[in-house]
């Protein structure tokens, strides 16, 4: 038995994302330890149900202050001391730069990194990198210098983002695993096939902002609705008001007045709502490898994305989908008007979608994958 401390962010992502990893390895007798920011009593009792310990630490996931960064390492870095573990995991940027870096100085024999996707400082606009970006770049690949040196593996979900990180980071090309998508329970996501007898029916599942691809969404339903008025595009994600490249509340309820867009908000049944759509499109600057996608894909949708490092994992031109450029609404629309004229090839094209999940994206799959990077196999 090995004692893991999987180290993350938001309780959600440990109980929805982590969860079947963890089963994995509470099956083979490993006992788990997972460490988040906000855990709510029902989290608490659900992953005890499991044999698996919750366990509390202070981040601010997106604060630039280091003396608060660097108070919270070493208090992550008692806490593992107490537990002793064998391994550990840390994922998204910052558990990975500072759990990575706590581990070590608590002596963890095993330390793997997982990086997600690069996030913000790494997504470009349409103009490129602002200043303050490339000077987060540096600053971020400093500490990604360090942390990676300690660190016994680094996971990557799509090989682009290796490559563009070594622009402001050094690390050993053979520490790094690429491993394709974190995966999903098929069984959850069974394959339902469209009906395409009744008008085509787009769908988006992402936060509503500009990064996501949210604007240029907007502008291609809007042209691709003066062609095809009966189509439908269905928006499921929510606002994020502090951000001010976020869709705003009256813009919004603009859109729903205008029936541009159907509007359920943040809804807990996604894959009914695309299990009743025809086509997912997700025009995103920059992903690991989405996850909204590969749930599309199981569920046997075609996809829109954009040819862009982990969206393009997602789709293999002209087989499931089509890929278009970043920011070009135009092109957007020109392939979101050919599902609407050629019917016929939603069922086959979501066939491949269903298939190339099968192959990429089974969670067993993946976590066979992970234990074996983990030294687990």
């Amino acid at each position: 038995m090995k004692k893991i401390a999987i180290i993350g962010t938001l309780a959600s992502s440990i109980v929805g994302f982590r969860g079947p990893l963890i089963n994995e390895l509470v099956c083979k007798g490993h006992k788990v330890y997972a460490f988040a920011i906000d855990y709510s009593d029902q989290q608490r009792d659900l992953l005890a149900s499991l044999g698996v310990v919750a366990v509390d630490y202070g981040l601010s996931r997106s604060g630039l202050n280091p003396v608060a960064d660097l108070k919270m390492m070493f208090q992550l870095k008692t806490k593992l001391e107490n537990i002793n573990p064998d391994i550990t995991l840390s994922y998204f940027i910052k558990p990975v730069i500072y759990g990575t870096l706590a581990a070590k100085l608590a002596r963890v024999p095993t330390c793997v990194a997982m990086v997600e996707g690069l996030g913000y400082v790494h997504t470009p606009n349409k103009d490129g990198f602002g200043f303050k970006k490339r000077i987060l770049q540096v600053v971020q690949g400093f500490l990604f210098t360090i942390s990676f040196h300690f660190a016994s593996k680094v996971i990557f979900l799509n090989p682009d983002d290796p490559k563009d990180l070594l622009k402001t980071t050094f690390f050993s090309k053979s520490k790094v695993e690429i491993l394709g998508g974190i995966g999903l329970e098929l069984m959850d996501f069974p394959y339902s096939k469209p009906e395409i007898n009744k008008s085509v029916r787009f769908i988006f599942v992402a936060r509503l902002l500009a990064e996501k691809g949210i604007y240029v969404l907007l502008e291609a339903i809007k042209l691709v609705q003066v062609k095809h008025p009966s189509t439908e595009l269905v928006v499921l994600g929510g606002l994020d008001n502090d951000n001010p490249a976020g869709l705003t509340q009256q813009h919004l309820d603009e859109l729903i007045r205008q029936k541009v867009i159907i509007y359920p908000g943040q809804v807990s049944n996604v894959r009914e709502w695309l299990s009743d759509s025809h086509i997912f499109v997700l025009p995103s600057f920059r992903e690991g490898v989405p996850r909204s996608s590969q749930e599309a894909m199981a569920v046997g949708l075609p996809i829109i994305s954009t040819d862009v490092p982990g969206c393009r994992e997602t789709v293999i031109d002209g087989e499931n989908g089509f890929l278009v450029p970043a920011f070009d609404a135009v092109k957007l629309a020109e392939k979101m008007s050919w599902f609407v004229e050629h019917p016929e090839q939603i069922v086959p094209m979501g066939l491949s979608s269903r298939r190339i999940a099968e192959e990429k994206f089974d969670v067993h799959k993946v976590n066979a994958k992970m234990l074996e990077i983990m030294g687990l196999s």
